[in-house]
């Protein structure tokens, strides 16, 4: 159980240095957002990485004081999962007597934990018991309470201010010029014309034409026309102007990121992505906090904001009457101390208390369902088993689990799980085309180029077929921004248009299939091949092309030692990558791997099986203890997760056994695909009566132009288990268990689990805080309806047309109705199978991975040799 904190504990800073540079506390503000990339790479993260030094209950007071976000689930969500078996409310009895412990307030235990548990039960006071006439006379009474009560305020913007104290729309008239100018500003592809003065920086391309802008009053215009030249003086003069303390910039810069932390993400990433672009940040709250003094100027000096602490004690004093089943009358025979401690229990037992209480309570009654399974599962597996006839490496991905289980019912399949990238830092480049993509986890930077070449002979035809597409896409966008031809389009493409909506509305299957069919046909794509060997561009100044020779071995040796496949080799070993397939989803990348920055694994799949078929890197291998048998091949295919199908994307030339192998595997793999499909499609909504046949169900969701949940993704994950596969095979774990292999005897120094944690530990737990948001907070960390959604500049989605750039999961990838939430918001729960010195050198080395265990960012469990259960977090 995570630590309690106590209520006086203030946002910390890592330093406070009124004489810093004002880059420099732009960039320790920015810690509370999360870089945004656009939608087109989508890529889980985590939105509160930046401040997982403090605990996650501070953080969640900070945040709700600041922008009014709930960072723990709200209490219908909590009821829900109540009724549902899924919280032992006798882990709630034990979280409330430990938070009872850790606290002295000067009362009979027995009172104080009756009025807990009320507060943690029943409902909330209603509002009649706080206007009652002698509650407000003891208010009055007490009104000597209220300043021992009162914590430090949060530091929130002028504009928010003025806003609670019911001035005019200054926030909302502050944030609609910012989204204006961002989205003309980071616009990629929607924009016929460009925002000028674009590579001088937002603020000097905002600065020149804000002081143009119409929707300004003149007097408005003439001041941003006479503000400073250079962003920073710009900022640091409005600061100034403001009247904003030196002390307070920090917090201050902080309220205003939080304000559109979609926007402000999104100019973080690109400054972190371009070197010209590094201030981008610095230049948007220059721009922002300048544009709110313009507009509240006329309004300064704000009126004293009246004080909350006379409402404080009468809610106190309601919760004791309904709580507590204390009444008025009672509160005479007080004496003064008695009186302080019941007001201040009350005060402290607030609602974020009472909902960390019930979250952990939900995520240890988890933790005890996933434990009993585990241990039934390790007192019933007593069999050997016989060697394999194919082995399959599966990402980690939670959509992976229900494959590999049907897979492994045939005899002679063994799986593994390894993180989606396979550990090749590569960033790849598909045949043809002009554009990269960074193939590996987005914290990390790519250290390869691969790219699909053909000699030129199979090229030429195969570009030629290619560009006349292009042309035809080229030529429709023209005529569309043309103000002339664009009244002659729709004569010409409404026809083509109009047959190819109605087949996808009301046959998505099929014309899903014609139109794969026709394009398949038409490009005639040849077999491509790899720049897996060092080569030398000079085109390419950043990364090399291609791997040398010893940089081969090394990521073969490192990925095979990763996988926990170094001995026992199949006559077939399949490198199993994985994406989705949808159609009309603004929301693809999401779908695909997050240990490939999202994008399908299949890419990185394919280099390391044709890694590993090298002659000269077998030879290599052998030499530092790993023989890789002369008949054992490694192929590549793809998990369509949409589909629960296996598509082949590399088949070298297979020798006797593994053609064999390969055999088996074609006939086994339609029936795996069906058992699959039909327990994953049984968990959408609303196919209850469409399940005769889950197969084609499936296509239908991944075609149907209209559909607005093709898949449920990531949705469910809750625990990340880094062990032999023995230890969960055949446990049904529900689709919500990433699953890592790992052998601590192979682990000698503890360097194999320091890499998993280090790199797939992460993502899995960015996932999970991604899905986590979205569902306690998806107003503010998620992207709303899809059916409402707007793409904008091409970057990202809003909902209606000035609203901020939404950074997370939309309401159907969390929701299964509006009424019911589908993803139980939990924490990672991180299992490794070790023994207890594995886990504590771990965390005395990693002090980052301890971090985020002792201040609750995630949760921690290890299981012994002799199979014990113990819980860290």
């Amino acid at each position: 159980m995570t630590p309690t904190l106590a209520r006086t504990l203030s946002w910390e800073k890592e330093q406070e240095n009124l004489s810093l540079d004002i880059h420099d506390l732009v960039k320790s503000a920015s810690d509370v957002i999360a870089p945004l990339g656009p939608i087109s790479k989508f890529a889980a993260r985590s939105p509160w990485a930046g401040v997982e030094r403090l605990s996650f209950e501070q953080t969640a007071r900070r945040f709700k004081d600041v922008s009014d976000i709930e960072m723990f689930p709200n209490d219908s969500l909590l009821k829900s999962a109540r009724d549902q078996g899924e919280i032992d409310v006798n882990f709630l009895e034990k979280g409330l007597q430990q938070w009872l412990k850790q606290h002295s307030f000067g009362l009979p235990l027995k009172a104080a934990e009756e009025f807990c548990w009320g507060a943690l039960t029943k409902d909330l006071p209603s509002s009649d018991l706080m206007a009652l006439p002698e509650v407000k006379r003891l208010a009055k009474k007490l009104s000597g309470f209220k300043y021992q009560l009162k914590t430090r305020q949060s530091v929130k913007t002028l504009s928010q201010r003025f806003e609670q104290i019911g001035g005019e729309s200054v926030l909302r008239d502050l944030n609609r010029h910012l989204i204006k100018w961002c989205k003309l500003f980071l616009d990629e592809s929607q924009a016929v014309w460009s925002m000028p003065n674009r590579k001088e920086g937002f603020y000097q391309a905002w600065h020149q034409m804000a002081s143009l802008d119409p929707a300004l009053t003149l007097e408005e215009r003439k001041q941003i026309k006479n503000l400073p030249k250079e962003a920073d003086i710009a900022l640091n003069e409005a600061l100034s102007h403001l009247g904003i303390h030196p002390s307070e910039t920090q917090e201050y810069l902080e309220a205003h990121l939080l304000a559109l932390p979609g926007w402000a993400g999104m100019m973080l990433w690109r400054s972190q992505q371009r070197s010209n672009e590094s201030s981008l940040l610095a230049d948007y709250l220059a721009v922002r906090i300048s544009m709110e003094l313009i507009l509240i100027k006329p309004y300064l000096p704000l009126p004293t904001q009246g004080t909350e602490a006379d409402v404080l004690l009468e809610s106190l004093i309601a919760a004791w009457l309904h709580w507590g089943n204390f009444p008025i009358k009672a509160w005479s025979q007080l004496s003064a101390a008695e009186q302080k401690a019941r007001l201040n229990l009350a005060w402290q037992f607030d609602h974020i208390v009472r909902s960390r209480l019930w979250m952990e309570a939900w995520e240890q009654t988890y933790e005890q369902q996933l434990k009993e399974k585990i241990t039934a599962k390790q007192q019933s597996a007593s069999k050997t088993k016989a060697s394999s006839l194919a082995q399959f490496v599966f990402c980690i991905d939670v959509r992976s689990e229900p494959f590999r289980r049907q897979l492994e019912q045939t005899e002679g399949f063994e799986t593994f799980g390894a993180a989606g990238f396979f550990g090749l830092p590569i960033e790849t480049c598909k045949l043809d085309s002009h554009h990269s993509h960074p193939s590996l986890p987005v914290l990390n930077r790519p250290q390869f180029k691969v790219k699909e070449y053909l000699p030129e002979s199979q090229y030429q035809p195969f570009h030629e077929r290619l560009q006349a597409v292009n042309s035809l896409q080229g030529t429709f966008k023209t005529m569309k921004h043309n103000m002339l031809a664009s009244l002659l389009l729709p004569e010409v493409s409404g026809p083509w248009l109009s047959m190819q909506t109605l087949a996808r509305t009301f046959l998505p299957r099929r014309a899903g299939r014609t139109f794969k069919k026709l394009l398949d046909t038409w490009f005639r794509k040849p077999d491509v091949k790899l720049t897996l060997d060092r080569m030398e561009d000079p085109a390419e100044t950043e990364i090399p092309i291609g791997f040398s020779e010893e940089e081969k071995v090394q990521y073969v040796e490192q990925a095979l030692k990763t996988i926990g496949l170094t001995d026992h080799f199949a006559p077939l070993v399949v490198i199993c990558g994985h994406g989705s397939h949808s159609t009309n989803n603004p929301y693809a990348a999401s779908l695909d791997c997050g240990a490939c920055g999202g994008t399908s694994s299949a890419f990185n799949a394919r280099v390391l099986a044709a890694l590993c078929n090298l002659p000269n890197v077998r030879e290599a291998l052998k030499a530092r203890g790993i023989l890789i048998p002369e008949d054992t091949v490694f192929a590549a295919a793809e998990h369509i997760t949409t589909l629960d199908e296996l598509q082949w994307v590399y088949l070298p030339n297979l020798s006797g056994k593994a053609e064999d192998a390969y055999t088996r595997i074609q006939a086994v793999l339609p029936k795996v695909s069906e058992e699959a499909n039909a327990e994953r499609i049984r968990e959408l909504p609303g196919l209850k009566d469409r399940l005769k046949n889950p197969k084609a169900e499936a296509e239908r969701l991944a075609e149907d132009w209209s559909e607005i949940r093709p898949e449920w993704g990531l949705a469910g994950n809750a625990a990340f288990v880094i062990g032999e596969r023995s230890l969960t095979e055949a446990c049904n774990l529900e689709g919500r268990v990433f699953l890592h292999n790992y052998n601590w005897k192979k682990d000698k120094n503890g360097s194999l689990l320091s890499g998993i944690i280090a790199g797939p530990g992460t993502v899995c737990q960015m996932i999970n805080l991604q899905y986590y948001a979205s569902a306690v907070a998806p107003h503010y960390y998620g992207s709303g309806n899809k059916a409402t959604q707007t793409v904008t500049s091409g970057i990202g989605v809003m909902q209606g047309n000035a609203s901020d750039l939404l950074s997370g999961l939309p309401w159907q990838s969390v929701m299964q109705s509006d009424d019911t939430v589908y993803h139980a918001p939990l924490r990672l729960l991180v299992v490794i199978q070790a023994p207890k010195e594995y886990v504590e050198r771990l965390l005395n080395q990693d002090r980052v991975f301890f971090q985020k265990v002792q201040n609750g960012w995630l949760r921690l469990a290890s299981i012994d040799p002799e199979g014990n259960w113990k819980s860290w977090s």
